[in-house]
């Protein structure tokens, strides 16, 4: 089985910063994206960022420019650099990965438990 376990949210004011990380465990072959989303209290959940094995990446619209997704291959490790804050940023984060557990299984997906982030005005 697979884990994944964010950390890295907190209450910020608006214009901080924040690094949220999600680490994967398990047994683990490969993990070819790796995903933020997040869900704000009322509404649905929404993707944020992905990061695939190779280093593409792709953005939501409301965060281009202010959060960037990194990823560390060795430590199956995802990271997002979240910068110019706003409060409608608050929300519940979410990490999720598309992990293949042996070289000749396809790839199954794994969520987080998600962590808390407040942006306060």
């Amino acid at each position: 089985q697979v884990q994944l376990v964010e950390s890295g949210g907190g209450l910020v004011q608006a214009g901080g910063s924040l690094r949220l990380s999600c680490a994967a465990s398990g047994t683990i072959f490969t993990i070819n994206v790796m995903r933020w989303y997040r869900q704000a209290p009322g509404k649905q959940r929404e993707i944020v960022a992905y990061i695939i094995i190779g280093g593409s990446t792709n953005y939501a619209e409301s965060v281009k420019g202010r959060f960037t997704i990194s990823r560390d291959n060795a430590k199956n490790t995802v990271y997002l650099q979240m910068n110019s804050l706003k409060p409608e940023d608050t929300a519940v984060y979410y990490c999720n990965a598309d992990v293949q557990t042996t070289e000749l299984t396809i790839s199954n997906r794994y969520w987080g438990q998600g962590t808390q982030v407040t942006v306060s005005s």
